[in-house]
């Protein structure tokens, strides 16, 4: 890795390519390496231009949900981008509560770098699930969600006080969107009645 930029550049081909057939859950069914360049960007916004938790922002769903190996992305990326995707990937042969529960414990034991990516991605997600959620998510699923997002978030403070805040800000204006939008529902339960 000599020039960040081309680095950049390379990784987001890389991801693009590992990424092609993938979208994401939300109702658009957007390109899913839209996911991994909002979270390097959310990262360069907040003043994290260092190339290495750029690049494991870039490809830090790789391992996870394409056949990229850790070997792979160690050759093409080197040791330290490798190691930060490493810190970042789940394990798939885990139950998904099992996962959810190991990125509560394993995120104060993070790396700065990875605690970097997981904040970006956290900030991405809950966006996405706030503003543009998968289908057939309920208002409490969101909520729960949201609020374990904010468990990982508590093992992951101290790192970026900016990201932080962007997340804390988002967090909390879509609690209250969910919040207002239970109570519409309740006062309101079938919206299509005339009475």
């Amino acid at each position: 890795m000599n020039n960040p930029v081309l680095d950049l550049l390379r990784a987001a081909r890389f991801a693009a390519d590992r990424h092609r057939d993938q979208r994401r859950k939300d109702e658009a069914a957007s390109p899913y390496i839209n996911h991994p360049l909002a979270a390097a960007e959310t990262l360069a916004r907040h003043g994290e231009l260092q190339v290495v938790p750029l690049l494991g922002a870039i490809l830090h769903d790789t391992i996870e949900d394409t056949d990229t190996t850790l070997d792979e992305l160690r050759k093409a990326f080197g040791e330290a981008v490798a190691q930060v995707v490493a810190e970042v990937t789940d394990d798939r042969t885990l139950t998904k509560e099992v996962r959810k529960q190991k990125q509560v414990e394993k995120a104060p034991t993070l790396s700065r770098a990875a605690k970097l990516v997981k904040i970006a991605d956290k900030i991405c997600n809950i966006t996405d699930v706030i503003h543009s959620p998968p289908r057939k998510w309920s208002t409490e699923r969101r909520r729960d969600y949201l609020l374990w997002t904010s468990r990982v978030m508590d093992g992951c403070r101290g790192t970026n006080e900016a990201l932080e805040a962007t997340y804390d800000r988002i967090l909390q204006s879509g609690l209250e969107r969910l919040e207002e939008s239970g109570l519409q529902r309740l006062e309101n339960p079938n919206p299509d009645s005339d009475s």
